[in-house]
């Protein structure tokens, strides 16, 4: 299992598109004059399928169903078959998350060998605890698995990395598309401009080519 990558707090200051991001773990990006694409309109709504695999959320009460307990049992199960001596916790709910959504954390001694190369090991398993909890018969919930605050160094590094650019798309007039990237980074990003001035979020492509394109709004 490979070890952590080194990532840095912020991507490098480069254009788009020759940017090498691997370093810091964050995707490329390309851009383009606005104008390359004719039809696209003056405001752009912001891309609502931020994760692929979220059920809508229930407008319901949310009672906790055991479900969470369930998760953080198979978690520490697993990590125990594999020998890695390390610290499984339950947590609360950051404010602005759907009261389903379940967290975990990881820590310890050998809590950086289940993030793997750009976190592919680290959502590996989260894809595995999110298949025992969830069930075709029940309400979707939300698992979110971070190890050694891999995925918080992430997001802020990818948050400051999408202000960045959506700072520079209006500056210069391009539109600026990432490399394909997971719903869940693809969250980030949507959410970091949400309400950025000057600039729309939107998805395109399907599946393992989805991307998220940063487009200055026409005055």
């Amino acid at each position: 299992m490979s070890g952590d990558e080194t990532m840095e707090s912020k991507a490098r200051e480069a254009s788009p598109g020759e940017e090498d991001h691997e370093e810091a773990g964050l995707p490329a990006v390309i851009s383009a004059p606005l104008e390359a694409q004719s039809d696209q309109p003056e405001s752009a709504p912001v891309d609502e399928d931020l994760d692929t695999e979220e059920a809508p959320v229930s407008q319901e009460p949310f009672v906790e169903d055991g479900r969470a307990d369930k998760a953080l049992d198979f978690v520490v199960e697993l990590l125990t078959a594999m020998g890695l001596d390390c610290t499984v916790d339950l947590m609360e709910n950051d404010v602005n998350d759907p009261p389903s959504d379940i967290r975990i954390e990881v820590t310890g001694k050998d809590a950086h060998r289940l993030i793997g190369k750009k976190g592919q090991t680290l959502s590996a398993l989260q894809f595995l605890t999110s298949r025992v909890v969830n069930r075709p018969h029940l309400g979707r919930r939300h698992v979110l698995i971070d190890s050694d605050g891999y995925r918080a160094r992430r997001e802020s590094a990818l948050s400051t990395m999408a202000q960045r650019l959506g700072r520079q798309a209006v500056a210069e007039g391009k539109i600026i598309t990432f490399e394909p990237m997971s719903a869940q980074d693809r969250r980030v990003v949507h959410l970091a401009l949400a309400k950025f001035p000057g600039v729309v979020t939107k998805s395109e492509g399907k599946g393992a080519t989805r991307r998220v394109q940063i487009i200055p709004v026409r005055e």
